[in-house]
């Protein structure tokens, strides 16, 4: 007979509870786990980053949509943004403590699913096989 390890905190005991719609921390998930989030977070995990380096580290995000995940990245408290006061101005951005956190979490993720490939891969052809490509 197997035995499962109980989690030290039971999710009930939680105070936030991301199933439910009117959750607070649904929008920081959100933020933290949509494409250009997670990439951001992963690509300032190696240090600070002014603007456009980040932007050409995030190979395929605009400059608006940098610019919005930037923005929320930040009022989450996951993301610090230096502006100096300096001609032309320099903006430089790095994790926070709590955002370097996520980004290890994320890149472990990462780390994971890029490892996995040759068997996503092997999956999407056996599926287009048996469905047909689309």
């Amino acid at each position: 007979m197997t035995t499962t390890q109980e989690p030290t905190e039971r999710l009930d005991d939680l105070p936030y509870n991301v199933f439910a719609k009117a959750c607070p921390s649904r929008g920081t998930l959100e933020h933290v786990t949509g494409r250009w989030g997670g990439l951001t977070l992963g690509a300032l995990y190696e240090g600070s980053l002014r603007f456009n380096e980040l932007r050409r580290r995030v190979d395929g995000v605009s400059e608006k949509m940098l610019s919005q995940t930037l923005h929320a990245l930040e009022r989450d408290g996951l993301v610090h943004r230096e502006a100096q006061p300096t001609n032309p101005p320099r903006v430089d951005y790095e994790l926070t403590p709590l955002g370097r956190e996520v980004a290890e979490r994320l890149l472990s993720l990462i780390h994971f699913v890029e490892g996995r490939m040759d068997d996503v891969l092997a999956a999407r052809e056996r599926y287009d096989e048996t469905r047909g490509a689309r």
